[in-house]
């Protein structure tokens, strides 16, 4: 070994248009952010693009399907540092409202702005909800109730980022989630 680290591989240009669609998508929207950024943006032409996105709804869908595997690893990995159980909902979700390019939920944003124009992206959306109950549910105790409970917190999860967002402050997002997490209702269900 020579003490040089080797440089990092450069992206392939599908790698690269797909993480500026991501970037761009998630704190832009969908469809405030044209093809013609994206191809600008990536350092692409736009046979290129059209090569490996032959349309703006399948980079929207590439899209989703990249930051669902993004976000999932990183909630699994936020979850397990602060414990992994009801209580690390908030910590962690604090920890992604503090990141200065927050921009709510990109799932939920994009079935905003999309509605049914994009049924592929709503399905999209509902799955990649689902995955996060269920990781919610595995870091519940077994149970009769878990399921029940799971399904609660995923929609008081999904609550807490909208008001993160419209509220432009986590605060009151997260107190409310506590809150919800130590309710008497919930504690009988642990």
């Amino acid at each position: 070994m020579n003490g040089k680290t080797a440089p990092a591989p450069t992206p392939s240009a599908r790698e690269r248009i797909l993480q500026t669609a991501h970037d761009l998508f998630y704190l832009e929207g969908v469809r405030a952010t044209g093809i013609d950024r994206v191809i600008a943006e990536s350092g692409v032409t736009k046979v290129t693009l059209y090569r490996h996105y032959p349309s703006k709804n399948d980079l929207i869908l590439a899209f989703l399907d990249y930051r669902h595997e993004r976000w999932m690893a990183w909630f699994d990995a936020a979850l397990r540092r602060h414990g992994d159980g009801a209580d690390a909902l908030a910590p962690a979700l604090a920890e992604w409202f503090a990141h200065p390019q927050f921009r709510g939920c990109a799932f939920i944003n994009t079935v905003a702005e999309l509605g049914p124009t994009l049924p592929e992206a709503v399905e999209r959306s509902r799955a990649h909800k689902r995955a996060m109950q269920a990781r919610i549910a595995e870091s519940l105790p077994a149970g009769p109730t878990r399921e029940a409970r799971a399904r609660t917190l995923a929609v008081a999860v999904d609550g807490a980022i909208v008001r993160a967002v419209c509220d432009g402050s986590p605060d009151d997002a997260l107190a409310a989630l506590r809150a919800i997490v130590d309710s008497p209702a919930s504690k009988k269900a642990r």
